[in-house]
């Protein structure tokens, strides 16, 4: 590791709270562009999803139950 980026490491670590998250936000879109189409399709369909848990039209598993069935449906 370069002193640069020591340095710069060393300066994020003394920033407050807020601008680190800010300043994480920004590191992880520029690896990872935002596709807003997408991102409102998953919107879209997490909304859905939670309209119909509500409404009782779809039943929720505990997480708990789903790996002990995955569990023992893949132990080998």
């Amino acid at each position: 590791m370069t002193t640069k980026t020591k340095d710069l490491i060393s300066m994020v670590e003394s920033l407050p709270v807020d601008i680190k998250t800010t300043l994480v936000e920004k590191i992880l879109n520029s690896l990872h562009p935002s596709q807003k189409e997408i991102d409102a399709l998953w919107a879209k369909e997490a909304e859905k999803r939670v309209k119909e848990i509500k409404s009782g039209k779809v039943k929720t598993i505990a997480g708990d139950k789903v790996f002990k069935e995955i569990r023992e449906r893949f132990h080998r």
